[in-house]
């Protein structure tokens, strides 16, 4: 008698920690790409003499490959798995991150950021499609706290590139610097990534010996729906992370009349409780349940901000500032976990969809601001970011995973999906 032995899908204990730790480590990689390129921006535009109009065009660039990234990657993470995804484009991003230092013209640093933007998007996806699949192994939320890792790798980065920036050392050594070091940590991470259950699946099928999964069935369309209103959340709260990076600072300075130094507070405020309230969105979430935190950040967003824009003074708007980073800390976490549950067989089609949107957020939340800004004043369109936290506060129910037996469909076979739970009950 032949006894096949199937491939063991639950990881032990070692292996979940290894899994949590890599799966950290990638979103800190993600993040500090983003700070160190933000950080030597300006030295790019001096060395290329580049003006206002051509830098943004390099920059529409930029956020138009990692758009491109986005939409595109979903379907290979399903079909090949979110680790077989998330280690090229992790490798890859720190290389890519040389390239725009050696660009010569307009022509040449749009392309080599395009291309690095096209990485940078399909490592968002994937590396939240592994975050997913870690979540799951261990049965409750742990998306706030690895999303962390992003803010942190974001500060991280600002700050090894200021410090480059400071030692008048140019782009060109802070990027080999920097994405050797990224490539690097890459490499150890992808190691130790916790792989999705079908790339450890055994080959005897055909379609196993092709190296590759079960062709996915299209999204049915309660399934379209129910990622639709996900990520128009994720768009809701990332318009505001997007204005508030560019118009907190305008604001205090040109609306309140505050000094160059409290204007810039205000953005630290932000970012400093948005990395705060994600490192306390584990046992946050554990305690409420997705939908109550959800509905209680956008609150606090909602009324902390609109509060302080009402008041009118520097202080309190430091303070609505901060009110607001902590409200969204917990918001896109939640939202992406939900959107990789909504159909559990194809994660990565459901974060490309949550996540491509959010990003379209981030990238217009600026000018959104900046439209209303011209047609009224700068106080009265950033009420336009209050109204949108109190919307996710009235939609939170959306993040809501499936209960405990719920079914989906993979291939021609119904299966259960195991609902995160936890000693209070996960779903609320």
């Amino acid at each position: 008698m032949t006894v096949t032995l199937r491939p063991r899908t639950e990881p032990d204990r070692s292996e979940l920690r290894r899994g949590r730790i890599a799966a950290c480590t990638m979103f800190v990689l993600g993040g500090a790409v983003t700070g160190i390129w933000t950080a030597r921006i300006p030295a790019i535009k001096h060395d290329l003499r580049l003006g206002d109009a051509e830098l943004s065009v390099a920059l529409l660039v930029l956020a138009a490959g990692g758009l491109i990234g986005m939409l595109l990657v979903g379907r290979l993470v399903d079909r090949y798995g979110s680790t077989t995804v998330m280690t090229p484009a992790a490798l890859a991003v720190g290389p890519l991150l040389i390239l725009p230092a050696y660009a010569s013209n307009l022509l040449t640093l749009t392309l080599a950021l395009g291309v690095l933007g096209a990485a940078h998007g399909t490592l968002n996806v994937a590396m939240n499609a592994n975050a997913v699949r870690v979540e799951r192994a261990h049965h409750r939320s742990i998306m706030s706290g690895i999303h962390a890792g992003f803010s942190i790798g974001g500060f991280l980065g600002a700050a090894v590139g200021g410090m480059f920036a400071a030692a008048d050392l140019s782009p060109a050594a802070t990027f080999i610097c920097a994405g050797t070091l990224i490539a690097g940590l890459a490499m150890w991470a992808s190691r130790w990534a916790l792989p999705d259950p079908h790339e450890n699946a055994d080959h005897e099928t055909t379609n196993h010996a092709r190296g590759g999964r079960r062709p996915a069935e299209p999204l049915s369309s309660p399934h379209r729906k129910a990622l639709l209103l996900l990520g128009l959340l994720a768009f809701a709260t990332l318009v505001s992370e997007g204005a508030v990076a560019d118009w907190s600072s305008v604001y205090l300075h040109d609306s309140l009349g505050s000094s160059a130094g409290v204007a810039a507070a205000a953005y630290a405020a932000f970012a400093l409780m948005m990395t705060a309230g994600r490192l306390a969105g584990n046992r946050l979430v554990a305690a409420l349940g997705p939908a109550r935190l959800v509905r209680g950040c956008g609150f606090l967003a909602a009324t902390g901000f609109g509060a302080a824009l009402l008041i009118g003074r520097p202080a309190a708007a430091i303070i609505g500032f901060a009110a607001l980073g902590a409200g969204l800390s917990c918001i896109v976490p939640q939202v992406y976990s939900a959107a990789g549950n909504v159909d559990p067989a194809q994660p990565g089609r459901g974060l490309a969809r949550a996540a491509s949107l959010g990003y379209l957020g981030f990238l217009t939340g600026p000018v959104i601001i900046g439209g209303a800004a011209s047609l009224v004043d700068l106080p009265r369109a950033m009420l336009i970011l209050p109204l949108l936290a109190a919307f996710v506060a009235a939609a939170s129910t959306a993040v809501r995973t499936p209960g405990p037996g719920s079914r989906t469909r993979t291939g021609n076979e119904a299966v259960a999906v195991p609902a995160p739970v936890n000693a209070n009950g996960y779903e609320r």
